[in-house]
């Protein structure tokens, strides 16, 4: 059985292994999904893009692509909830966009997991 995975974008452990749609580093914990395994931000201009390619900006509204789980929520975030007016951060982690989310409240999301609406 020869996977070729790829290595951790955090800390570039070849260990990686597939935990359902998420790739997970048992070295850092760190996860990502393979679709967006390239970076959110566009390393040519600056920008930040969403799961589809669409460039994001402050005040935009976006729709979550996947299901997430919130820590302390026994429900998460589940896909086709709309965001409203975001913005756009320098986050930690790849968590790029900071919002309020009905029912949650601020946090932030990673580009990749999101679509422009």
């Amino acid at each position: 059985m020869t996977e070729n995975l790829p290595p951790c974008p955090e800390c570039s452990s070849a260990y990686a292994y597939e935990m359902g749609a998420l790739l997970i580093c048992p070295e850092c914990g760190h996860e990502w999904s393979p679709a967006s395994a390239g970076p959110a931000v566009d390393a040519e201009d600056g920008v930040i893009r969403d799961a589809v390619g669409n460039v994001l900006a402050d005040g935009d509204t976006v729709t979550v692509v996947k299901t997430l789980k919130v820590k302390g929520s026994p429900n998460g975030i589940k896909a086709g909830t709309k965001v409203r007016n975001i913005r756009l951060v320098d986050g930690v982690d790849g968590h790029d966009i900071d919002c309020k989310i009905d029912g949650f409240g601020a946090m932030q999301l990673k580009s990749g997991l999101v679509k422009k609406a």
